[in-house]
């Protein structure tokens, strides 16, 4: 779904409730104030629900922004600020829940003309308060790498790469919209905010006061279990995100690159380095002049087209011409006739847009390796263990003694040949630093109790068990996995990532061959021999 048919549909349901409420109840008094009401509400109670769905998607987003407004803050006057956005941060759950409830509950009292002076107000304070944030994010474009948002001075010409956060989260991953379009969005919200404000007077009222509170009341309860049992109990019931329950990451990495790949260059976009000055030439006419732009003095940047693979249907089965030679051709093509081809007739040519899937990198081994073929072409079942952070309670330096044994080589004769001996030489004892973490209890014992007793089965049953956690020292994992009893690899990866993958920490994702069979939230996690009759088949 896009903006603008999420826009037409919410006007639609709009309208039939302004309609409802003026002739079935006969309770308006202007027309426009009340479809407003109705339009405003409704869109606040859906773009409260799809983040309510994944409460933590939300804190996640508030992370990206306090971390943003810690380093934008700091070194300017206002640098006594920076240090609060850390303390949000370690509280973003928090704000999430209030932030969502807040929002779907506004949404309901615009509906039914609950205390009009203070919904209007609310609702008015509030979408100002998003027009900042939208504002913010889109404006930090036009900062280039290594200045101060504040240094209006040095600002330059608009660069998406330059922006910290890409998404408002608006409408969680449910619909990603660019930071512009978000902008604009809250601000022609601020004309309906602004009519709340002046004309309260004139917005519709259902029921009576008591039924309006209840209903207020209720929807504030209601959801806040709601949300709880989406993060804190379970898993969110309806996954927007790339990597849901059927998703082949191995396949959908593959079809992403391939579209990338396939994307042609059609322009040429120039930035003078002096004056700002930006142009944009069909590629054929800058090959024809490109001697008049010298990059000493222009920045350049490619416009490609769409990014999308073509399947086609023969006597034999589906191929991919721009993937013909390639070994996973079949394989893919088979994989894309069974999601969305065999519909639409001989040739189906549709855009595949990049998403985190393409981002899936784990690393692993004494030596830190790419494992990620690895992982994913493993024809059997495997079980990742997802942990996006490892909980501390503190770290300690500790000095320790240890051997350092010098050696020293001699040559002697043996028959009629010379050997190369080694010795030792001299043994010095030297002070090692090391890091001890304390680990916290609450943290561990999920993993002692209820994830690694289930792996330790699969292991045994022989399927592949390993874990995915953020990039961490060798050090640290192994003393992790010794607190824990964890007798599996640990890989490390982009936590964002990690965090994409599954809401809990620890979540377990069953997988085989690249597909996500399962996910669980490990307060979920059923015993192996449930997971082995539902799903190991």
């Amino acid at each position: 779904m896009t903006l603008g048919t999420l826009v037409l549909s919410v006007a639609a349901a709009a309208l039939l409730l302004t309609l409802l409420v003026g002739f079935a109840f006969r309770r308006i008094e202007n027309w426009i104030i009340s479809f407003l009401q109705n339009f405003c509400g409704a869109l606040f109670i859906f773009s409260g629900w799809v983040k309510a769905v994944d409460p933590l998607g939300t804190a996640y987003k508030m992370e990206q922004y306090f971390s943003e407004f810690e380093s934008t803050f700091s070194g300017t006057w206002f640098s006594f600020l920076a240090p609060l956005f850390p303390k949000m941060a370690e509280l973003s759950t928090g704000f999430s829940v209030f932030m969502i409830v807040f929002e779907i509950v506004l949404g309901l009292m615009l509906i039914i003309g609950s205390a009009r002076k203070f919904t209007a107000w609310a609702f008015f304070l509030l979408v100002l308060f998003f027009t900042f944030l939208t504002g913010f994010t889109y404006l930090t474009g036009y900062v280039p790498s290594g200045v101060n948002f504040f240094q209006f001075s040095d600002w330059g010409p608009y660069v998406a790469t330059n922006m910290k956060v890409t998404d408002c989260g608006c409408f969680g991953d449910f619909i990603k919209l660019e930071p512009k379009t978000s902008f604009l969005k809250d601000v022609f919200l601020l004309v309906p905010s602004i009519l709340f404000v002046i004309f309260h007077g004139k917005m519709h009222q259902l029921f009576n006061t008591g039924v309006r509170s209840a209903l207020v009341a209720l929807g504030v309860a209601g959801l806040i279990v709601y949300c709880f049992s989406n993060y804190r109990w379970d898993i969110p019931h309806t996954d927007f995100r790339p990597f849901h329950v059927d998703a082949n990451i191995r396949l959908e990495k593959q079809l992403e690159d391939l579209a990338e790949t396939n994307a042609n260059v059609v322009a040429y976009q120039m930035t003078n380095k002096e004056t700002g000055e930006t142009l944009q030439m069909p590629i054929n006419e800058y090959l024809k002049k490109y001697k008049e732009y010298p990059k000493e003095e222009w920045d350049l940047k490619q416009i490609k087209d769409e990014p999308a693979v073509q399947l086609v249907k023969t006597e034999t089965g589906y191929t991919i011409p721009s993937a013909q030679g390639e070994p996973y051709e079949a394989e893919l093509a088979a994989y894309l006739a069974s999601n969305w081809a065999a519909a639409e007739g001989d040739t189906t040519t549709r855009v595949v847009e990049r998403s985190k899937i393409s981002d899936f990198e784990l690393s692993g081994g004494p030596s830190g390796s790419d494992v990620t073929d690895q992982l994913l072409d493993h024809d059997g079942y495997s079980f990742m263990v997802v942990a996006y952070r490892l909980y501390t309670e503190r770290e300690e330096q500790m000095t320790e003694m240890v051997a350092d044994t010098v050696y020293a080589m001699d040559t002697i004769a043996v028959a009629d040949s010379i050997k190369v001996v080694r010795r030792v030489d001299e043994v010095k004892k030297q002070q090692v630093k090391k890091t001890v973490y304390h680990w916290d209890s609450g943290y561990v014992t999920p993993w002692e109790e209820v994830v690694n007793p289930v792996l330790a089965k699969a292991q045994k049953a022989g399927h592949r068990a390993f874990a995915a956690t953020s990039y961490a020292s060798p050090e640290k994992l192994e003393q992790f996995k010794e607190a824990t009893g964890s007798d599996y690899p640990f890989t490390t990866g982009d936590d964002i990532l990690l965090k994409t993958i599954v809401r809990s920490n620890p979540g377990v994702v069953l997988l085989k061959n690249g597909k996500i069979v399962q996910k669980w939230h490990y307060k979920k996690l059923p015993a192996y021999e449930e997971i082995e009759a539902a799903y190991l088949k």
